[in-house]
């Protein structure tokens, strides 16, 4: 998911990968790097949205040479959907992409599984974000503050978890704003520990 605030946005996701019920990975980073100040969360076949984003990368950098400055966020955006849309029938691909750039300040484009693009204030995605629609509607509001958006990010991002056996693991946080990128990693046993049932076999 990601989410804006004053000054950047905020990017963030679990940390597993699944073979159907078998968990292939604990600590998947699915925060990917696209350009400097442009990341993208990836959702849906890994294989898929590896490659789409390695194919996004690669046409930024050539973008930054040859005119001379870094994309802009729509310009990633923009791309990843021409290929997802392109290619609906062969891809399993749900891709948010977010970042900083002069013109645009932090903005987030999510494109769905299908290939349309949208640009929003904060969005979700992937097999967990339907347990946290409500989550993110009641608790959303503009114009956060960095600190109010990361904890944001993180609730919502544990919720999804702690309902969803296709997330878990560890949480991994992007920062990004006109500074650059701030990284962060919450281990699952420091994350907060929300209402899961009670115990009725006794």
């Amino acid at each position: 998911m990601a989410v804006e605030f004053q000054g950047g946005v905020v990017i963030g996701a679990d940390t597993r990968t699944t073979l159907g019920s078998y968990v292939s990975n604990r600590v998947t980073d699915k925060l990917t790097p696209i350009h400097d100040k442009i990341y993208c969360c990836r959702s849906g076949s890994a294989a898929d949205t590896q490659f789409i984003a390695d194919l996004v990368r690669y046409y930024m950098q050539m973008y930054a040479v040859q005119h001379n400055e870094p994309p802009s966020v729509r310009t990633a955006a923009a791309l990843f959907q021409e290929l997802c849309y392109q290619n609906k029938d062969y891809l399993l691909a749900g891709i948010i992409v977010a970042g900083w750039d002069k013109h645009n300040g932090g903005t987030i484009y999510n494109i769905p599984i299908g290939g349309s693009l949208h640009r929003q204030p904060f969005t979700i995605g992937g097999s967990g974000s339907s347990f946290i629609y409500g989550y993110c509607d009641a608790n959303f509001k503009k114009n956060m503050t960095q600190e109010e958006a990361v904890e944001f990010v993180k609730n919502a991002v544990t919720l999804a978890m702690s309902r969803d056996g296709s997330s878990g693991g560890c949480v991994r946080i992007a920062i990004i704003n006109e500074d650059g990128v701030e990284m962060h990693f919450f281990p699952g046993n420091q994350l907060s520990v929300f209402y899961e049932g009670e115990d009725t076999a006794s």
